[in-house]
C-alpha cells in the first residue's frame, strides 16, 4: 500500500496502533485516514467514534477483512466515508480514495452543481436535469436525492435518509418506494439502477463519473 499509494503521489504517514494514530492524526492534520479496524490496541469503531465525537470531520475510509452487515452499518453510522473488504485490488483503494476526498470538496462549497453522466444538479437553484431535460421532483424526492448528491459517492444507510427526510419516523419502505420512483424518473429500471445503487443490507449510493 506504501509502495501503490506513493507511486500516485501521496504521503504517508503510518500509525502501528490507535494510540499512534490518535497522537498523528494531532500532529499530522491527514488529510484522510485509512483505518483498519483489527488495531492491536482499540477497537476501530471505537478510535473512529473517538474522532467523530471529538469534531475530527477527515474522510475516513474502513479498510477490513470483516464483511458482516452489522460491522458495516457501524462504521457507516459513525461517519466513515467508505467501506472497503480485504482483499482488494490498490487501484479500487484509490478510486475509492478519490471519491472521499472529492466529497469533502463537495461539504466545502467547491462544486455548486453536481453532474454525473446525463444527470445533473444544481442544489442552490433546485433543478435537477437528466440530458438537458428539467426533471420535476416531489419534495420528498428531491429532498432524497439532495442527501444523496452532499455525499455522492459515498453509502448511506437506511437510518441516516430515513433521519434526515423524516426525522426519523417513518419505515424503511417508504424510502424504497420513494427510491424506485427517483430511479424512473432518473431514466433507468428500478431493477437496473444507473445512478442510485443498492448496498444490499446497508442502504444507497449515488454513483459519480
Amino acid at each position: 500500500m506504501r509502495l501503490g499509494l506513493g507511486t500516485e503521489g501521496y504521503e504517508i504517514a503510518e500509525a502501528t496502533n490507535g494510540r499512534t494514530a490518535v497522537l498523528q492524526q494531532k500532529a499530522e492534520k491527514p488529510d484522510l485516514i485509512l483505518l483498519d479496524l483489527g488495531l492491536p490496541d482499540v477497537e476501530g469503531h471505537d478510535l473512529l467514534a473517538r474522532w467523530r465525537s471529538d469534531g475530527v470531520d477527515t474522510p475516513v475510509v474502513i479498510l477490513s477483512s470483516r464483511t458482516d452487515e452489522p460491522g458495516i452499518v457501524r462504521a457507516l453510522e459513525l461517519a466513515a466515508d467508505d467501506y472497503v473488504t480485504k482483499p482488494f485490488g490498490m487501484k479500487e483503494l484509490l478510486a475509492r480514495i478519490r471519491v472521499a476526498l472529492r466529497h469533502k470538496l463537495q461539504l466545502a462549497g467547491e462544486r455548486p452543481v453536481f453532474q454525473t453522466g446525463d444527470l445533473s444538479a444544481d442544489l442552490v437553484k433546485r433543478i435537477v436535469r437528466l440530458a438537458g431535460t428539467e426533471v420535476k421532483l416531489s419534495p420528498k424526492e428531491y429532498e432524497i436525492l439532495r442527501i444523496m448528491v452532499q455525499h455522492a459517492g459515498k453509502v448511506l444507510t437506511h437510518r441516516y435518509v430515513l433521519e434526515q427526510v423524516w426525522g426519523g419516523e417513518a419505515d424503511v419502505q417508504y424510502l424504497r418506494v420513494y427510491i424506485r420512483q427517483l430511479r424512473q424518473k432518473l431514466g433507468s429500471s428500478p431493477d437496473h439502477p444507473i445512478y442510485i445503487t443498492t448496498e444490499s443490507g446497508v442502504g444507497y449510493r449515488l454513483q459519480e463519473s
